[in-house]
């Protein structure tokens, strides 16, 4: 299996980490892993494009799924019914949202291996493909500002930025006045959510402050890419969408607005 993944994963992401250094003029390893981030992003694209669009659909249903636990409240079997029928109705597979980041998950550790061999140039030797060169000792200095091979406070700091605005685009907003009794599951949603736009940016920061600069600064544009792709997403889909109209107080809430 470790040979597997090597053939498959590492070895090519880490020759093509060493090759675009060989080729790009100046050697520069920020100019590398901004190529590489953008490389693996485009390739990515539709599974993430899928899982964001199946995080927002299950955000829309919550109401819905709160109304089934309040109707069905010690019947576990009659949620479980009406909860599947639900989905199918509405055409979602809860699996999507979580099944993309599964096969990503393998991609993302050979890269952040791959990086980190390269940056230490370790590794390398034995793994280069024989048309790639060895260039040996990577420069690690990206803009004549930042070491990649050792931790960045602004760098840790920009990825943790990113992340907030990224679990920004995905929060959920507070439930109106107007949705009266109706609306306090959803400002508890709102308020886990809250919780989570600031622990995980913090999370970010300090994980950011352990690892090389290099692995940080991938982080961080791949994240800065994950909030572009969410606001397109996001657009597409609220265009797809006819405008909603108030209903009565009592209703439930999706986003912020009432809803029949």
């Amino acid at each position: 299996m470790t040979q597997l993944f090597n053939a498959i994963l590492y070895q090519p992401i880490l020759n093509l980490f060493i090759g675009l250094y060989d080729i790009l003029p100046g050697h520069d390893l920020g100019i590398v892993i901004l190529l590489i981030t953008v490389v693996v992003r485009l390739i990515l694209y539709p599974l993430t494009s899928s899982s964001i669009k199946a995080q927002k659909a299950m955000q829309e249903l919550q109401p819905k799924l709160e109304a089934i636990k309040k109707q069905f409240p010690k019947d576990q079997q009659k949620q479980a019914q009406a909860t599947m029928e639900l989905y199918k109705n509405n055409k979602i597979n809860p699996l999507t949202s979580c099944l993309p980041m599964l096969i990503q998950l393998p991609i993302l550790l050979a890269l952040f291996w791959a990086m980190r061999d390269g940056l230490t140039s370790t590794n390398l030797a034995k793994n280069l493909y024989p048309f790639v060169h060895n260039p040996g000792v990577l420069n690690p200095i990206t803009l004549g500002l930042f070491n990649l091979a050792k931790p960045s406070v602004v760098l840790a700091v920009l990825a943790g930025v990113a992340q907030y605005f990224q679990a920004k685009t995905l929060s959920r907003k507070p439930a109106p006045p107007e949705a009266g009794a109706g609306g306090k599951d959803e400002s508890m949603t709102a308020m886990m959510n809250k919780q989570m736009l600031y622990v995980m940016p913090v999370i970010t920061v300090l994980i950011g402050l352990q690892f090389q600069a290099g692995l940080t600064l991938y982080w961080f544009l791949s994240t800065l890419l994950m909030v572009i792709q969410q606001v397109i997403v996001f657009k597409q889909h609220d265009k797809s969408i006819p405008p909603s109209t108030p209903s009565v107080p009592g209703t439930p809430v999706i986003e912020g607005k009432i809803i029949k």
